[in-house]
């Protein structure tokens, strides 16, 4: 059995049987993790322990383990900073934040491998542009170079630890005021407008990013259609001009932003058609079983193939636990200073 291009969500810290078959079908290929899915460290072990053994080869699994505000498992692992400390880093000094960046994402990857995750949807490379409360402090910088050598130095810490990167949310969720999880954005700028948003993927492609997500928002002076759904940005723009072999992933499509392709099978299929390897249902498992009754088989060799490559490699700690080993100690040491509030003194 191969890889299925559907990834779902489960309700709770433990299978029940309902959600076993559902798992089973061939069109599934992964599962994404929420608060609700964890209690515990040895919980989450059986937990993903149990979705990798549901079938062979086993499920991918993933997680939104940003940092900030956005940080689903919490408590037992290390407290990431939100994306704009580091940034705010890099400001003062740029070899200091590349490496502080580089420690986050190991740690974040590291800790998440060592409880059976095999995904985290980071790191995001969208600007800060002023504009975006859904995405504010979750962004690196404001400036493209800043965000593109803080988001490569995150990716190789990712990396190192064994965990692939995805980046989102292509081509860029910064310069649109609305929430996508609520109503569908427009960014209104033409192609050169958005030349700077572009311009840390080709750096991440570059280096040999896995991953890309996609936003739920619709650039008319581009693309009629929005970008999760759109062969444009999939295809043309994303795997043509920039050269990406890699996932692509659309973001979650019971958002809101969705809504006017249609019901779950429609958008599924839009997406899917448009170029995505992985169309994520989340929170809606009556969406998944209507999917699943009326969409039908859902082959494509090439998407199999590449989700095949977001599996972890060897972990560098394999043999001890991870917390003894000198890596964590050491990148734990650097990311607990980056929440530490700056020394006060008063001057005269």
């Amino acid at each position: 059995m191969t890889l299925g291009p559907l990834m779902i969500d489960v309700e709770g810290v433990q299978l029940t049987s309902v959600e076993v078959e559902r798992l089973r079908d061939p069109r599934i290929g992964g599962v994404i993790l929420f608060s609700r899915n964890f209690a515990s460290i040895e919980q989450l072990k059986e937990l993903t322990h149990s979705i990798h053994t549901v079938r062979t080869p086993g499920l991918l699994i993933a997680v939104d383990q940003e940092g900030g505000r956005v940080q689903r498992f919490r408590d037992h692992f290390s407290d990431l900073p939100a994306a704009h400390l580091l940034g705010h880093q890099y400001d003062l000094d740029k070899i200091s934040g590349r490496r502080l960046a580089s420690a986050c994402g190991w740690i974040m990857a590291a800790e998440l491998l060592d409880v059976g995750v095999d995904i985290s949807f980071a790191p995001v490379v969208d600007l800060d542009l002023g504009l975006s409360d859904v995405i504010g402090d979750r962004a690196f910088h404001r400036t493209p170079e800043a965000v593109a050598s803080l988001a490569t130095a995150y990716m190789q810490g990712m990396r190192d630890a064994g965990m692939m990167a995805v980046a989102k949310h292509f081509p860029g969720h910064g310069a649109v005021v609305a929430d996508s999880h609520v109503e569908l954005p427009e960014d209104h700028r033409d192609y050169a407008g958005m030349s700077d948003d572009l311009m840390p993927y080709g750096r991440l492609i570059a280096n040999g990013l896995h991953g890309v997500m996609m936003a739920h928002v619709r650039y008319p002076a581009i693309d009629r259609r929005i970008a999760s759904l759109s062969p444009y940005w999939q295809q043309t723009e994303l795997r043509r001009k920039l050269g990406f072999t890699g996932v692509i992933f659309s973001d979650d499509l019971s958002m809101s932003a969705t809504e006017s392709v249609g019901d779950m099978p429609a958008r599924v299929r839009e997406t899917l058609q448009a170029g995505a390897d992985m169309a994520l249902i989340c929170n809606d498992p009556e969406a998944v079983d209507l999917t699943l009754a009326e969409v039908g088989p859902l082959d494509n060799p090439a998407s199999q193939a590449r989700l095949v490559m977001m599996r972890p490699h060897p972990f560098s700690w394999q043999g001890q636990p991870l917390r003894e080993s000198e890596q964590w100690q050491s990148a734990s040491a650097r990311v607990a200073q980056v929440n530490k509030p700056p020394p006060f003194s008063l001057n005269g």
